[in-house]
């Protein structure tokens, strides 16, 4: 079985520059908001800040955030935190390997960056994250 050890050495080979907040839990340094890695159970989940709902036009935004997840994402998924916009994936501690951690960390980058044109539309002068450097 995998462990606690076995995430700090993929950060470690895959020079990513992070933080240990505490055992099990990460923060990987991006451009924007840090991607946090954390362990639950048999479980490594990955949670990246999109953006802040906005107030008005939650339901367009909603819309497109479920197409997105059944067009565009195949093992992640975008969803809402309290009025924060994330996205998610989890991967399996038992089997996990190299290849498959940093899979997951370009894909949830890629997502944001390839979907931030049409999130976008969506931020609001006051919002925060990926899609609100546009």
């Amino acid at each position: 079985m995998k462990s606690v050890e076995d995430v700090e050495s993929y950060l470690l080979r895959m020079g990513v520059p992070h933080e240990t907040v505490n055992t099990g839990m990460w923060l990987v340094k991006t451009d924007g908001p840090p991607l946090v890695i954390s362990l639950a159970g048999p479980v490594v989940a990955f949670r990246l800040k999109v953006m802040d709902a906005p107030k008005t036009g939650r339901e367009e935004l909603y819309r497109t955030l479920l197409s997105l997840n059944t067009t565009e994402l195949v093992h992640g998924a975008y969803g809402l935190e309290g009025d924060t916009v994330v996205i998610v994936h989890a991967l399996e501690m038992e089997n996990l390997d190299l290849n498959e951690f940093q899979a997951v960390i370009d894909d949830m980058s890629m997502a944001v960056a390839k979907h931030q044109p049409q999130l976008a539309r969506f931020v609001g002068s006051a919002a925060t994250g990926a899609a609100a450097r546009v």
